[in-house]
């Protein structure tokens, strides 16, 4: 027998309508960084790999412990606030990450159980056009189509 009910806990009403508040809330505080970068436009600018990021990091720490070695042809400013936006928008985005990989197990779950119990009702169904009763032939003919059928050749192969 199929293991069913692997996941019992169900959001209520009010979960989702909290939920999806803020999600709506979370898209329109983000509505500003709304950029739209076609496939040239990442490749041309990519994302800096792990030792690029530590290039940068030591940029910064120089920045900030001695100014003095800066050069003037940098905008500091600039610098800092991307910096500080980069740092922000990586910590969201693992958030958030994390989140969805939550959500994904959580609806597998779900899929794995409504698909178990679908299974449960196709065989109650077929049982039951077996016996004559009144609308289930009809059902089982339309679930029927979700079931692909095979056929054994019984030709031998050729060479």
């Amino acid at each position: 027998m199929a293991i069913s009910n692997l996941n019992n806990t169900h959001l209520t009403a009010a979960q989702i309508t909290t939920a999806t508040t803020s999600l709506t809330a979370l898209e329109t505080a983000l509505a500003v960084l709304n950029v739209n970068l076609s496939a040239e436009d990442r490749q041309r600018y990519g994302s800096i790999n792990e030792q690029n990021k530590l290039f940068v990091n030591k940029t910064m720490d120089f920045h900030n412990n001695q100014p003095a070695l800066q050069t003037p042809h940098v905008d500091w400013t600039e610098f800092a606030n991307d910096f500080t936006s980069r740092t922000n928008l990586e910590a969201m985005i693992a958030r958030l990450e994390s989140l969805i990989t939550r959500l994904k197990n959580a609806k597998v779950l779900h899929d794995y159980d409504n698909y178990q119990a679908a299974l449960d009702d196709y065989a109650y169904t077929n049982f039951m056009a077996g016996t004559n009763t009144p609308g289930y032939e009809t059902k089982m003919k339309e679930m029927k189509q979700f079931f692909g059928r095979t056929t054994v050749s019984t030709t031998p192969p050729t060479e």
